[in-house]
């Protein structure tokens, strides 16, 4: 597991999430630890690398 930090979209705090680096390619939605809001992550890996992290919004 990586921890990774990064800027929630809604209330621009700083939280954290745990990743698995055993899947190359993710997208899954995890509720900001501050604001409660749900936010889209998508994670890729490569040789347990992270490559690529994206953060969005969820238009409700």
């Amino acid at each position: 597991m990586l921890e990774h930090f990064f800027t929630c979209p809604y209330c621009w705090e700083e939280i954290s999430v745990l990743l698995d680096s055993s899947v190359s390619d993710q997208t899954y939605i995890e509720d900001c630890e501050i604001c409660c809001n749900p936010i889209e992550l998508h994670v890729s890996f490569e040789a347990e690398e992270l490559v690529a992290f994206e953060a969005v919004d969820i238009e409700q």
